[in-house]
């Protein structure tokens, strides 16, 4: 074996040895800044979770996200029909107030002062004192035939948009023509719904 053959081989050596060093740094580099995006991200998500503002996008006047834990019995009846608040579309819209469980009875309120109008702001659908309205635009408002009436407790109130609920209220909303009698079986039915805690 010569001399130029010799050289030949080593400069083969040397460059396989070049080229694979250079392909491990660079396999080492890309790693190590993949590593890195990933201590970032995860760092940041650890430092957004502990700086957490329980009170931000809340409602107005609420206190501190979990700052209360209460329930209160609903019921909705149109025309007679119990409205159900179990479908997907009305479960767990909010932190602060909601339904959940797949129970469409029970309100959970977890902040104070957190009201009824709140709870409707968050679902696909809306009442004043004088109309329940759907997204889809059907509304029931009291006019010369049907009347919408609010109960809180079984008390009769003309508005029940800023009431705060506590713990173990009865809520009635009830459309229609309901006769005294009528009323006060949806009002009896509403005392023995059970509350989901």
């Amino acid at each position: 074996m010569g001399r130029k053959e010799r050289r030949e081989r080593e400069q083969k050596r040397e460059n396989y040895a070049t080229r694979h060093s250079a392909e491990k740094r660079k396999t080492t580099l890309i790693a190590v800044g993949v590593l890195a995006v990933i201590a970032v991200i995860v760092g940041y998500a650890a430092w957004m979770f502990t700086d957490l503002d329980t009170t931000a996008g809340g409602p107005e006047n609420a206190g501190e996200l979990y700052s209360a834990h209460e329930h209160a019995a609903m019921l909705v009846k149109i025309f007679g029909d119990e409205f159900d608040f179990s479908s997907p579309a009305f479960q767990i819209k909010s932190p602060w107030i909601h339904f959940e469980g797949r129970d469409g009875t029970t309100v959970h309120k977890h902040a104070t002062g957190v009201t009824i109008g709140y709870l409707f702001e968050t679902l696909p659908v809306s009442f004043d004192d004088q109309c329940f309205e759907f997204q889809n635009g059907r509304s029931f408002c009291t006019n010369d035939d049907y009347e919408l009436v609010f109960y809180i407790n079984g008390k009769q109130m003309s508005d029940i948009r800023e009431y705060e609920i506590m713990e173990g209220d009865r809520i009635l909303i009830s459309y229609g023509t309901e006769t005294q009698e009528e009323l006060e079986a949806q009002l009896l039915q509403l005392e023995n719904q059970e509350l989901v805690t």
